[in-house]
């Protein structure tokens, strides 16, 4: 044990993997805990158990995992991935320590009370449906017109979202979703219906302290109807924090952080300003994924995951500063490629004007010449993403618009 403490991270993979160094740097251990009794597929490739004092694996008994983790001494719980939110507020609510407590953990989970949540606490949002039937879709939709959203009610990430402009198509959505399982290998057990919210996402990165809200970063997703999917998400780029839209974002998000009892740690929202104003597509009480948080340092210097550490064991720092706004100090993008075919990859074409991209700061090849290449569909992997990063804002976006140029059909020799 540290001379300071442990922290207990739950469910630590991909989205929280470079969390653990930062506690440890600043001097206390981290304990991993597992929520799950098997790893879910998709965190395979990321899991690690160096650098952990103990590794608890929770078997369903939550009085056994508090006793478990007790004997550590935890001084806070942090969430880790999506999958981990729920135990996470439990342990913490059970050893006395900083929580968000388990009265509202379902709404910080599951898409339909998380809406109907913040609806009840006055904040505008999107009109929805809890699916029992395809006759009672097929209904609804019919009544409200236009296109709607049907998607997993506990699912993370794109896998599952399907975007309909009939109730045909919707009814069709909803049987393919319960005969399926979500991005964590679960099955789907209940479906959500929304109607579409048109308008610019935003993504606002937060980290709380006994109910004071610091915005540690916000990005401007991009979108492309690919591969028959709508708003497909392609990438992102940090904007700055100051801006008349920023401004009414961070006052409609951080009502939302109050709604769903969000009063410790990192949270995700995603945010659609409609022409009649922000509304929530949806929030997570965890850190940021795809990398993000790395990302965002790469622009400003800080990130939720320094935030994160202040929020737990530093909180005067926190206290001091969470009024603070952020300064771009580069401009940074993220850039996925998005694969039109299938098949066996022979090789990238045009890999060498990427490479020339004068923005170009990393490249990350998830699909090698020899590798299987498939569709980018939700749920898919980027085969090829690129970080862009660039004093000049213009130099970031012409690279953007370079990659988006490059990328196609003639982009991918496939087998």
């Amino acid at each position: 044990m540290s001379l300071l403490g442990n922290v207990a991270i739950v469910d630590d993979y991909a989205p929280t993997r470079r969390l653990a160094p930062y506690f440890r740097d600043s001097g206390y251990e981290c304990v991993r805990v597992q929520s799950t009794l098997e790893v879910p597929a998709v965190f395979l490739p990321s899991l690690s158990l160096d650098g952990y004092v103990a590794n608890i694996v929770h078997k369903g008994s939550l009085p056994q995992t508090l006793c478990e983790l007790a004997g550590y001494r935890p001084v806070a719980v942090v969430a880790g991935s999506e999958i981990g939110v729920e135990l996470a507020d439990a342990l913490s609510e059970g050893l006395g320590l900083a929580s968000n407590g388990t009265a509202l953990s379902a709404a910080r989970r599951d898409k339909w009370t998380m809406i109907d949540t913040i609806t009840a606490a006055g904040l505008p949002a999107a009109s929805q449906l809890r699916v029992s039937s395809a006759g009672e879709l097929r209904r609804w939709h019919e009544r409200i017109g236009g296109r709607i959203v049907v998607k997993p009610t506990r699912s993370s990430g794109s896998k599952g979202v399907y975007f309909c402009d009939s109730p045909e198509e919707a009814a069709a959505a909803y049987r393919k979703l319960l005969g399926d399982a979500d991005i964590f290998g679960q099955p789907n057990e209940s479906v959500v219906a929304q109607e579409y919210l048109p308008g610019t996402e935003y993504e606002l990165n937060t980290v709380s302290r006994a109910g004071r809200h610091h915005i540690c970063d916000i990005w401007r997703p991009l979108h492309a109807d690919i591969n028959g999917v709508l708003d497909k998400e392609v990438g992102d780029y940090i904007i700055p924090r100051e801006g008349a839209i920023q401004d009414r974002l961070v006052s409609y998000g951080c009502q939302v952080l109050d709604a769903i009892g969000i009063r410790y740690g990192p949270a995700h929202m995603e945010i659609k300003m409609t022409p009649d104003g922000p509304r929530l597509v949806e929030i997570a009480a965890r850190m940021s994924g795809s990398d993000c948080p790395y990302h965002t340092e790469l622009a400003i210097d800080e990130s939720q995951l320094n935030w994160t550490v202040d929020a737990y064991v530093n909180p005067a720092r926190f206290d001091h500063h969470y009024p603070d706004t952020y300064r771009i100090n580069h401009q940074v993008a993220f850039v996925g490629m998005l694969s039109p075919c299938a098949g066996i990859l022979r090789s990238y074409p045009y890999l060498s004007e990427v490479e020339r991209l004068e923005s170009l700061y990393e490249l990350h090849m998830v699909v090698k010449p020899g590798d299987p290449i498939s569709l980018s569909i939700p749920g898919a992997t980027h085969p090829m993403f690129a970080i862009l990063r660039h004093r000049v804002e213009e130099i970031v976006m012409r690279d953007m618009q370079t990659l988006r140029y490059l990328d196609g059909p003639a982009f991918y020799d496939v087998e």
